[in-house]
Order: C-alpha cells, then structure tokens, then sequence
C-alpha cells in the first residue's frame, strides 16, 4: 500500500501528557492527526487495534499508551504486560498491514542502573521488576513484527498535560505534598533524567522527519537524583517545604527500581536532533504553564 507519503498520523494515548504534546507536535508539522483514548479503543484487544488503524489509514502510528504503575505491576504483572508488550504486538501487526512507521515509547526502566553512568542505545538492558519487563517486552514485539519501527526511550516525563491526568507527574506529586505540613521524604540515591513532554514531543517529530528507526534515548539531559530535582523544583515556585533525604533502604518500594537510570542523547544529536533544554528552563516553563492555567501552588 506504500503511502509513507501521506501526512495521517495516528496517536494511541492521546488524552496522556505525552500524547497531548505529539498531538500538537504533529499538527504543527501539517500532519491530520486522529487521537484514541483508552476509553475509544482498548490496545489490548487486536481486533479494535486493526480496526482503528485501518479505518484511519496513517502513515504514522505513535504509541504513547502505557501502564506505568511500577509497584502495583508487581502484583498484576499480567494486567502490566497486557498494556504494555501484548498491547504493542498489535499495534505492531496493525502497522504492518498499513504499512505505517510505529513509533513507541519505551523507558529507562529497561536498564538495571548498575553502570552508574548514563545508558546508550549499545548497552543492554536488564529489566528488573515487572513493568519493567513488560516495558522490554513490548520493544521486542515492535521489532519482531516490524522492520524498522522507532523506539524512543524516556525519563520521568513530565508535561502539562500532566496537570489533568489522573495520575499527574513527579511535579504536581511535589506541590502537592507541599500544601500538606508533613516534611517530604525523596530519594536521593535514585538518578534519573527527567523528561520535559514538550520537548520530547518535538524532538520525536525531528526524528520522524528524518525516517529514523531503530532506538533512540531522549531523556531530559540532565542525570539528577530525585532529591535533587524535587529541591529545583520547590526552589523554582518559590516554595520552602521541610524536604529530607531519604534512602531505598529506608524507603522501601514493592518494585526494585533501578539507582541511575538516566539516559544519553548522544546519539539522537549526532543525527542533528537538538540537545534537550536544561532542565531549570523545562521546570520554569512547566510552572508557567500551571500559572496560566489558574493551577495553583
């Protein structure tokens, strides 16, 4: 059917603070995008999938559907790979019978943080925990259906979108406890990469753009403990909470996590694809943002 050229882009996801921002990404580039909900098509089912996909005809398929509740995936790690790899599988065989490019996201997740220094597309993973093998999982079903779909590994995204998900993001789960007058408690030796949706979102667009396949990392650019970007973030609204440093052996989670997760860009720029902003700019912009919305502190 070969329609690469046609510009209808399809986002599964499309309600989350990432799909919102490809949305408006894809858009922007002339792109007639049509976005699905959970609620319009279940992506664990592969009849709706096909169906959906072939009723919009894309010559582009984003996946930004994803559960991503990493301790209750310990207790339903079925429901987990359901969403999350089953779900990818049919994503991938709906794109096949289209010919469209499947672009998905995957997460730093994949990797064990055991090398305590940013992850490159060469290293491999070692998933720990059950949403994290799911996350792999669905990797592998894209690239074993599909010649050459784009994964795209992420950070700790936060966007906002975030704002109306029910789930929210790392920020409003901050200001939130903010508002209450127990101290906060954080990580501090967890490093991640914190992701601004916006940016990821544009930057995921340059890639299309350039038909890149394969995987790619785009994470905020920044490897920073939890602790640490909690502390920005209070600092950057202008809010000074009793925030302590707390530890994984003092604060144990159902699922392991991995202890430095962050993930480099390098080879995303090496294919010219702009250097993520710094992260204090992505945190001031995101609040502006909560501003102009009337969200408050």
């Amino acid at each position: 059917m070969g329609h690469r050229d046609s510009k209808r882009a399809v986002v599964f996801g499309c309600a989350g603070q990432l799909g919102c921002e490809l949305t408006r990404a894809f858009t922007a580039r002339g792109f007639e995008v049509r976005g699905f909900e959970r609620a319009d098509v279940d992506i664990s089912d592969a009849d709706s999938v096909e169906a959906a996909v072939a009723g919009a005809d894309p010559s582009l398929v984003l996946n930004a559907a994803a559960y991503n509740m990493v301790d209750v995936a310990e207790h339903e790690p079925e429901a987990a790979f359901l969403a999350n790899a089953l779900a990818v599988r049919n994503l991938a065989v709906a794109c096949r019978q289209v010919d469209a490019q499947l672009v998905h996201f995957s997460t730093d997740y994949v990797f064990d943080g055991a090398a305590g220094r940013p992850y490159t597309e060469n290293d491999d993973p070692h998933p720990l925990g059950a949403y994290a093998v799911s996350k792999y999982a669905g990797e592998l079903y894209a690239r074993g259906y599909l010649e050459s779909p784009l994964i795209v590994r992420t950070s700790g995204v936060f966007g906002p979108g975030g704002l109306h998900t029910a789930r929210g993001n790392f920020i409003e789960l901050m200001l939130r406890l903010a508002r209450g007058n127990q101290p906060i408690r954080v990580v501090e030796d967890h490093v991640a990469s914190p992701t601004y949706a916006p940016a990821l979102a544009e930057r995921v667009a340059q890639l299309v753009e350039r038909d890149a396949g394969g995987v790619f990392h785009l994470g905020g650019g920044m490897p920073i403990s939890w602790f640490e970007f909690a502390r920005m973030i209070f600092r950057l609204a202008g809010l000074e909470p009793q925030l302590r440093a707390t530890s994984d052996r003092e604060y144990r989670t159902v699922a392991r996590r991995p202890k430095y997760s962050a993930l480099s860009n390098a080879k995303a720029e090496s294919f010219g694809i702009a250097p993520m902003p710094p992260l204090e700019e992505a945190v001031a912009e995101y609040l502006n943002c909560r501003k102009e919305r009337g969200a408050v502190l």
